[in-house]
């Protein structure tokens, strides 16, 4: 080699990105940054198409710090502190008993919880990836499908996790196509490798670069027209459903503010307001109407006889326990007849660990007891699938109820006190279970957002966020199922299995070729006889 060559090799190999294992300080402030880039991608504030864009840098930064699991654990705090402060907006709680000096407090240690909960995870994620040797691709591999498998693990707990594979949403639909086939832990998967690509196009030498820079964006060329072919293609794996084509649902957004909601003014003028929903929804030639979570209060009946059927998030007594449910009230009823329980519920706000001392929680209702986990729910219109608040996280469940015969999605919920930026993320969400399953979503919300998201993730914003309102939209339900719904995250365990046997067999190889004994010499050494 050449001194100039030599030169070249040696300033290329001094890169931030690859000495920063060695130099302790330099690893800290990339977990920083990788984590803050992160967190921006996973919220994207004012420029919600960046995402992609974030996430990519970011990953490629964990990926050169994974040598160092603590700071590979800032990296993971940082990231949730940033796409999850809107926690801090829980602040005031006075309304539900908190006293005012401990409000805030309360509210940074959630916020904090959950930041430590996501650094204790990546670390370990990191120590594993640097004990299996990050650099090599069956590691990459093996590490980006764990990651996606841990994430569909999370999203079915008690926490709201928000994981890497929805930050693809809305900036890049045509990647995200491939959850299609893959799911959310399956895009989670491509964009570790996409990032494992990233930080090794760093580090290889000049010589290698350029074609180390072409194989990759060829891959990323097919993924793309692989997840565009899989969001426009007929046999894409839903058809147009047996029951009548079309539906007009009406969806009423009340914009009622939650610390207010149980105020004795507010509990008088609800019934008279829900009442007004129903009848311009009859009006205006709906066939039935959606109303949020916990519209309709416990044992509340309506004023009046439904003039068309209502799904109505609300509360009920069953068995000695209270729930929170979808509930429905058929035509010419006041009470609803039938109804789908909340399964996951929020952790302090709706339920409280027995351990604790208190079977209660901190919202204005008290304790409420979790429902069955099935997702599918069944009534005289299409079978929905339907997601309670933050259920909307948990692709896997939706996918079952789908599989057992769902035709469409709902998402209700209650997204009041938290910012707009928790309602971009959950239309994220609802992008992502429409691609996945390859149906409509319906999302009707206490203040937003209430959408219509098309199967191919099409997102129509039917009302303003933070306004009272109500739309009419057409559902058109789908049949079929995707190849996630049919497979779910099979592939996924299939490459960590495949990559674990053969690093099992590699490292038995290894050390029978260790223990072997020398031959033993035919011939007598030289200048002996």
């Amino acid at each position: 080699m050449t001194g100039r060559s030599t030169r070249m090799a040696s300033g290329w190999l001094d890169h931030p990105l690859l000495t920063m294992g060695n130099d302790r300080s330099s690893a800290w402030l990339q977990a920083f940054a990788g984590g803050g880039l992160a967190g921006l991608a996973l919220s994207a504030p004012g420029w919600s198409s960046a995402g992609p864009w974030l996430m990519l840098p970011a990953l490629a930064l964990l990926w050169s710090i994974a040598r160092c699991p603590p700071a590979a654990g800032l990296w993971g705090c940082v990231a949730v502190l940033v796409s999850h402060r809107w926690l801090l907006a829980l602040h005031p709680l006075t309304w539900i008993g908190v006293p005012a000096a401990l409000s805030l407090p309360v509210a940074v240690a959630i916020w904090s919880f959950c930041g430590l909960a996501a650094a204790g995870l990546v670390a370990s994620w990191a120590l594993l990836a640097r004990w299996c040797r990050r650099s090599r691709w069956s590691t990459a591999l093996l590490m980006a499908s764990l990651w996606g498998l841990v994430e569909v693990l999370l999203a079915s707990g008690p926490l709201f996790w928000i994981g890497v594979g929805s930050s693809l949403l809305p900036g890049d639909p045509l990647l995200a196509g491939l959850a299609r086939w893959l799911g959310s832990g399956g895009l989670a998967a491509c964009q570790l490798l996409a990032g494992w690509w990233l930080w090794q196009l760093v580090a290889r030498r000049p010589l290698l670069w350029r074609r180390w820079l072409v194989a990759g964006l060829m891959a990323l060329l097919v993924a793309h027209g692989c997840g565009w072919w899989l969001l426009h293609s007929v046999g894409s794996g839903a058809i147009p459903a047996d029951s009548p084509s079309l539906a007009r649902v009406g969806l009423w957004q009340p914009s009622l503010p939650t610390r207010e909601k149980f105020s004795s003014e507010q509990q008088r003028r609800l019934p008279a307001r829900l009442q007004r929903a129903l009848q311009a929804a009859a009006l205006q030639g709906a066939d039935w109407l959606v109303a949020p979570e916990g519209t309709l209060p416990l044992e509340r009946r309506l004023l009046e006889p439904a003039p068309l059927p209502l799904l109505s998030g609300g509360f009920r007594w069953t068995q000695g326990q209270q729930r929170s449910a979808l509930l429905l009230v058929e035509r010419g009823a006041q009470q609803p007849s039938a109804a789908l329980d909340k399964h996951r519920l929020v952790p302090l706000g709706e339920w409280i660990p027995a351990w604790l001392g208190s079977a209660g929680g901190l919202s204005a209702v008290g304790g409420v007891t979790p429902g069955v986990a099935d997702r599918l729910w069944r009534w005289d219109g299409p079978p929905a699938a339907v997601a309670i608040c933050y259920e909307l996280s948990d692709g896997a469940a939706i996918a079952r109820a789908v599989g057992h015969g769902a035709e469409w999605l709902l998402a209700i919920a209650n997204l009041d006190p938290y910012p707009l930026l928790l309602q971009r993320q959950f239309l994220a969400l609802a992008q992502l279970r429409s691609i996945e399953t390859n149906r409509p979503l319906l999302s009707v919300a206490n203040t937003g957002p209430t959408a219509a998201v098309s199967a191919t993730a099409n997102v129509e914003q039917l009302l303003e966020p933070m306004l009272p309102g109500l739309a009419i939209t057409e559902l058109e339900p789908l049949i079929g199922m995707t190849p996630y719904v049919f497979w779910g995250e099979r592939p996924l365990q299939l490459v960590v299995a495949v990559v674990v046997l053969a690093r099992i067999r590699e490292r038995v190889a290894g050390s029978s070729r260790r223990q072997a004994p020398s031959p033993r010499r035919k011939t007598p050494p030289p200048g002996q006889v």
